[in-house]
């Protein structure tokens, strides 16, 4: 699949789209942006640390009437005690979180709101709604979509596929929902199993070593996260096994897009993304949109597509630690 677009392009679009279609507000004050996040645990929140940080870098030199206050958290208490600092201590009057658990941090984050503050809600989304002005997420539908259309594709709609699931989450759910929807169409593809590897290399790898003693053939594997198809890996490598011919991860990891650039495994051709980034995209909408005096549209939905050799390169990010 060959976009012409880029990502950034796209939400462009949608986001000048929505924009016009909103009324401005009155004259806006200066922005203080509270930012609050999950510390970085893996590489993926090391991806949303890093473009956050990024974010508060270059909104700030670009408007002067921006102050951009990050905050990490270890776990959903900490985060929410971080909440409240921002809200009375920094005194924030806009705000992007990426909850730690959806759960534990919405009441916090309604209670950021009833002070007047602005709030938009990143990726996990909360409980009540009705706590958030935006959310921003990525498409879990198309990430689950592509890789069983690409697969399918690749083994000519006949083999064995086995998957690794990230978090029991409704996050999770749509992209294995998402997954089997495209495989009912493929009568000859048989999924041999799909069990949770929590997003996880360690735990990956143990999952992939109980597929491999069980299955002693296998065609495809679905690793729904890139550093949970480098577990993968491992294990194959350990188990000198050569009958699997596609690996698919997702997210677009560096690593495993610069694998794709360099074409250097015949089995890993093609990827999924759902980039870190969209924390820097999230700040910046909500930023630009309170300096101007609008609001976001209630939901964005920054599009994941598939990553293949002739796009790779407009998804590699070889500074940021995912």
């Amino acid at each position: 699949m060959k976009t012409s677009i880029s990502r950034r392009m796209v939400l462009s679009a949608v986001a000048a789209a929505s924009f016009a279609a909103i009324p401005v507000l009155a004259a806006a004050e200066p922005v203080h942006l509270g930012v609050s996040i999950p510390a970085a645990t893996h590489s993926f929140m090391g991806g949303i640390n890093y473009w956050a940080n990024q974010a508060k870098k270059d909104l700030e030199k670009e408007h002067k009437d921006l102050k951009i206050t990050i905050k990490t958290a270890a776990n959903a208490p900490e985060q929410a005690n971080q909440l409240q600092d921002l809200s009375t201590v920094s005194k924030i009057n806009a705000l992007v979180i990426f909850p730690f658990e959806s759960a534990a941090l919405t009441k916090p984050v309604a209670q950021v709101k009833a002070k007047g503050t602005y709030v938009t809600v990143v990726d996990r989304g909360l409980t009540d709604t009705s706590a958030q002005d935006a959310y921003v997420a990525g498409d879990n539908t198309a990430f689950g979509k592509i890789p069983a259309e690409y697969i399918a594709k690749k083994l000519g709609g006949k083999g064995n596929v086995v998957a690794l699931r990230g978090i029991p989450t409704t996050l999770d759910n749509e992209r294995m929902d998402a997954f089997n929807s495209v495989l009912k169409n493929y009568p000859d593809i048989k999924l041999l199993d799909a069990k949770y590897a929590n997003w996880n290399r360690d735990d990956a790898f143990k999952v992939t070593q109980d597929y491999l003693t069980r299955f002693k053939d296998i065609d495809a594997i679905w690793a729904a996260d890139d550093d949970m198809a480098v577990g993968v890996l491992k294990a194959i490598e350990q188990a000198k096994r050569n009958d699997i011919k596609v690996i698919f991860g997702g997210a677009g990891a560096k690593g495993m897009v610069k694998t794709i650039i360099d074409g250097k495994d015949k089995r890993i051709d093609a990827d999924v993304s759902y980039s870190p980034k969209f924390i820097y995209d999230a700040i910046k909408l909500t930023a630009e949109a309170r300096l101007k005096g609008e609001k976001l549209p209630a939901t964005t939905i920054i599009p994941s597509v598939l990553i293949t050799k002739e796009n790779a390169k407009d998804f590699y990010h070889p500074d940021s630690p995912f």
